[in-house]
């Protein structure tokens, strides 16, 4: 949803818009994240990593619902955004199929299949590039048929948050995933580097503003969600650990919505 606003906010004044293709790429964007944690659920669970899980219950693990339903609920999500890439593809450019096809395999293989890329530490690498950039300059070529400077800039910004609600939930999940033979980027690189990393990746968003700015001032305004900054930044900088990082987790979250509403609303208004 992030993504999609800011994306479709870089899009104003750029050629003649189609507005309505925004709602497509909203379905793509919905149905990829809603098909990703499904995927997810289902990967970690038949592998046994979520047995000893701290934090929000996941479906697999917990037997709340059997492998298999999990599985064709992934599989009902991703074919959703397949379907909705596909009409957006066919009404733009059929490059965009390529760029479809490398999100789904993205999707799956973060933690199925063979080797799972998010238990070689690379999540926090394809979550920036596919729900960052990707997500967010994706949008913009779809409403507008051109992507810019701009869209790739605020791609970045909102990359950065993304990997910033996965390096949180991997910070929490160190000892567990350690046990299990998960290794993540937090678990290769430890705590103490793990928590800088996620105080760097939630100022990065508001020094690209300054940038951002040049191009369109009222972009600005999304400097307020610092303010939405300050309550993760300080738990994680302060050492919790385990169940109270969920917190952390629900904040980084709300971070993340309020830099992506301001920045969109300044975009929106500065085209």
């Amino acid at each position: 949803m992030v993504p999609v606003a800011v994306g479709a906010a870089c899009a104003v004044g750029v050629g003649e818009p189609a507005w309505w293709r925004a709602v497509l790429a909203l379905g793509v964007s919905l149905s990829m994240q809603v098909g990703v944690n499904y995927a997810n659920d289902y990967s970690d669970g038949v592998r046994g990593t979520d047995d000893d899980r701290v934090g929000p219950v996941r479906l697999v693990a917990s037997g709340m619902a059997s492998p298999g339903a999990v599985r064709r609920a992934a599989l009902l999500a991703l074919g959703t955004a397949a379907v909705a890439g596909l009409v957006l593809a066919a009404l733009t450019s059929w490059w965009l199929l390529a760029v479809g096809a490398a999100a789904l395999v993205a999707a799956w293989g973060y933690t199925g299949g063979p080797r799972p890329y998010g238990y070689l530490g690379l999540g926090e690498l394809f979550v920036f590039v596919f729900f960052g950039l990707v997500a967010t300059s994706g949008t913009t070529f779809a409403v507008a048929e051109r992507a810019t400077g701009l869209s790739v800039l605020m791609g970045c910004a909102v990359g950065a948050l993304a990997c910033a609600l996965l390096v949180v939930n991997n910070l929490r999940d160190i000892p567990t995933d350690s046990a299990s033979g998960k290794r993540t980027l937090a678990v290769r690189v430890g705590d103490a580097t793990t928590r800088r990393g996620f105080v760097a990746l939630a100022v990065v968003p508001f020094a690209l503003l300054v940038p951002a700015a040049l191009d369109r001032p009222p972009v600005a305004i999304a400097a307020v969600a610092v303010v939405a900054a300050l309550d993760p930044v300080r738990r994680v900088w302060r050492g919790d650990a385990g169940m109270t990082l969920v917190a952390a987790l629900g904040a980084t979250g709300r971070l993340q919505l309020a830099y992506g509403a301001l920045a969109a609303v300044g975009l929106a208004l500065g085209g």
